[in-house]
């Protein structure tokens, strides 16, 4: 029923939760490069220094992207979602209480657990709700919330630095834990869960708004596709390996860790290289806005594209393109088209991050499909855990600003043939399994 079902205000209030939370965590991402300039200032780190407390968020958003991953599987999607925003509301803003490298990394761990842990369970809620033909579009629309996060993050950081210090931007993150019982009303409950915990009436009115048309019949039965990993009670990590899944999943784990490696860099230290590059805070600012902007642009076009054409050629390009863009962002250049630039290498690889979770969503069966997501991501974090440090030990090395760019652009050609290797034949998406409807009526889960 949800991949025939046309797009309706039900698939609204879905698409809106679900990117209101990617906003809300992008920009409690995106708060530390923004503000690290003044941190390293106002606390009197070095470069190499700095980069350990930035990475110190992401440790934290390995541990979030496999527990909460998993443990969205067993006890529903709802209850973590709502976890992971209150844990990465109020550490965040508490980050900006602190007066040390130790007791801010501390925050900012624990505002990483819930980061990370948010991620995949919001993609596997939108995958699971949005019709087939537009499934990539969804969500990666969703997720470019993470690039308006950051540039919310970009547009208020200059004002909310100067007026209050690096302090308030982290203060105002705090903000989104006033609207999660308004979230938690709206927000619907995994169907495969409910089906596991044997929740017919919460399922038979989300089939009821997710098709106006179908009248629940009390000869109904709601059952999962059987094999495959599909059972909704069975599913574990065991199944990201079964039927043959076992290489690409390990694909989608190197991909992963280029990409985020690139994401994170940039992410983290845009903002110094170009104020070392000569800009001021306020133009560097502005690379950042317009890195997120680019992120926005290429996750929606590169959704757009995806439904369109074989996602997994779709990255593959945009890979090859991000290792261009970036490699071009060290050589000197006028204004507008470094601005230009900056922009491209946001869509490819922000962007491309957000498409291959969209990819990945689609690659598993419902059942285990936020594990899939989790474990995809959470492996990721080592490569975003080290580009922060890795680059910050470049930066103190003085080098060029070409080989300071170089080292970012290098895993954007690793992870275009790590994705190009990923085997689409044994994906979930390309074998297109009808749901099992009840023998009595069609229309059923």
């Amino acid at each position: 029923m949800t991949d025939k079902a046309s797009f309706n205000a039900f698939h609204g209030v879905v698409l809106f939760w679900c990117a209101m939370v990617i906003i809300f965590d992008g920009y409690d991402l995106a708060v530390a490069g923004i503000a690290l300039p003044s941190i390293m200032k106002e606390m009197g780190v070095d470069a190499t220094k700095a980069g350990f407390m930035v990475s110190s968020a992401l440790f934290g958003m390995m541990f979030g992207n496999v527990i909460f991953g998993a443990l969205a599987d067993k006890i529903g999607r709802r209850p973590v979602i709502a976890v992971c925003v209150v844990m990465f509301s109020v550490f965040t803003a508490a980050a900006g209480f602190t007066d040390n490298p130790l007791s801010f990394s501390a925050m900012r761990f624990l505002a990483g657990v819930g980061i990370g842990g948010v991620m995949p369970n919001v993609i596997a809620q939108m995958t699971e709700y949005a019709p087939l033909r537009m499934r990539a579009t969804l969500v990666t629309l969703m997720f470019s919330g993470y690039s308006v996060g950051g540039m919310l993050a970009a547009l208020l950081g200059k004002g909310l630095i100067e007026s209050y210090g690096w302090q308030g931007v982290f203060i105002a993150a705090a903000a989104p834990v006033v609207l999660l019982p308004l979230m938690w009303r709206q927000m619907p409950e995994s169907m495969a869960f409910l089906i596991k915990k044997g929740r017919t009436e919460e399922l038979r009115s989300i089939l009821t708004r997710l098709d106006p048309g179908y009248r629940p019949q009390p000869t109904d039965q709601y059952v999962l596709q059987s094999g495959q990993g599909s059972d909704a009670g069975g599913a574990g990590f065991g199944e990201l390996f079964a039927h043959g899944r076992a290489w690409s999943t390990l694909m989608f784990w190197v991909t992963c860790f280029m990409c985020l490696f690139m994401v994170y860099a940039l992410s983290s230290w845009l903002t110094k290289l170009m104020a070392g590059a000569g800009y001021s805070l306020g133009s560097a600012l502005t690379f950042v806005l317009v890195l997120n902007f680019g992120a926005m642009l290429g996750a929606i076009g590169g959704g757009w594209l995806a439904d369109r054409f074989h996602i997994k050629y779709v990255l593959v390009a945009m890979f090859a393109l991000a290792a261009v863009s970036i490699t071009l962002l060290g050589y000197p250049m006028s204004t507008g088209l470094l601005f230009l630039v900056v922009g491209v290498a946001g869509a490819t690889t922000i962007g491309t991050q957000i498409v291959t979770c969209a990819y990945c969503s689609q690659f598993y069966p419902i059942a285990c499909r936020s594990s899939g997501v989790g474990l995809m991501l959470g492996v990721g974090r080592a490569g975003a855990m080290a580009a922060p440090i890795v680059i910050g030990v470049i930066v103190g090395m003085a080098l060029p600003l070409q080989q300071n760019f170089m080292a970012i652009a290098i895993p954007a050609a690793v992870a275009a043939i790590s994705i190009a290797l990923v085997q689409h034949g044994r994906s979930d998406l390309s074998r297109k399994h009808p749901v099992t409807q009840s023998p009595a009526r069609a229309g059923a889960y």
